[in-house]
């Protein structure tokens, strides 16, 4: 009687240690179900093309994206292709120079349009990449274009100089209004700046599909990083990969934040392959 009295005692602290542990991330599927990281990369395994949503100023999410590259490195050595919102298409030939060692990370920073965050949250990708002889993809649209869709809508871009054209998906631009994507960035904003607003996400989104595919090519596996909101829900950069490529081979990676991780939010259900939930309490890689 003791004895089971012991155990059962064991178990209940067992149960109370396992509770009260503060875990840093955990992983879902797209119904909700706990998942591991090895079932992450056994998915990413067998994709053409990844698309790893972060919230740009989660540590966990960086980490988990150079521990995805690492691992995935490993199993496609050179058939792996890395690529990102976060450097613009006409940046490609600095990257290209940098990665190759023919310019200085002083002359990278100087010459490319680099984020705030870069020195912590990116670099280490793009030095994975120099260090590995790998091909890293600058595949977001100048940011002067997407603010030239915002203020004059997406037929403005017809004017731009021709050879400025190679660093923008082709034209004309498809948009659909009624993805939900876009139709909730118009709602937020209440009107404001009209379909334009969306358009100038969209403008991204196309940018972005167009250069993953343009870099993709059958045997290859390409991950790609973006802002959570561009691929969630299998829109945004999705939607543009798969009217190009029905065929494609797409996992998606989603990031929520939650006040407890013990379970999916209901409103992140569906919203990626795989969600990365980190606790609202999380410490910030930087502040924009």
């Amino acid at each position: 009687m003791i004895n089971k009295i012991l155990t059962l005692t064991a178990i209940s602290l067992l149960l109370f240690a396992f509770k009260s542990d503060k875990k840093a991330y955990q992983i879902f599927d797209d119904k909700g179900k706990e998942m591991h990281y090895s079932q992450l990369l056994e998915a990413a395994k067998e994709a053409d093309v990844i698309l790893f949503g972060e919230f740009h100023e989660n540590p966990i999410d960086h980490w988990l994206e150079q521990e995805l590259a690492k691992d995935l490195f490993s199993e496609k050595k050179n058939n792996l292709v890395l690529s990102a919102e976060m450097f613009e298409s006409d940046d490609q030939i600095t990257l290209d120079e940098y990665l190759s060692g023919s310019v200085s990370e002083k002359t990278l920073k100087d010459e490319a349009k680099l984020w705030t965050n870069f020195p912590s949250d990116y670099k280490p990708l793009l030095d994975f990449a120099k260090k590995n002889k790998l091909h890293f993809v600058a595949a977001n649209i100048p940011r002067r274009y997407a603010s030239m869709v915002y203020s004059k809508g997406l037929l403005k871009l017809d004017s731009i100089n021709p050879e400025a054209k190679k660093w923008i998906a082709p034209l004309p631009i498809a948009y659909d209004s009624t993805l939900q994507c876009y139709a909730d960035i118009f709602k937020k904003a209440e009107g404001h700046g009209g379909q334009n607003l969306p358009k100038s996400q969209a403008v991204k989104d196309a940018t972005m599909a167009y250069f993953i595919l343009k870099n993709w090519s059958a045997g290859k596996t390409l991950i790609h990083f973006n802002g959570s909101y561009h691929s969630d829900n299998h829109q945004g950069i999705v939607w543009y990969l798969k009217k190009s490529n029905p065929s494609l081979k797409i996992v998606t990676i989603g990031a929520a934040e939650q006040k407890e991780l013990d379970e999916l939010d209901k409103e992140s259900l569906g919203q990626a392959d795989f969600i990365i939930c980190t606790p609202e309490s999380m410490s910030k890689s930087y502040r924009p």
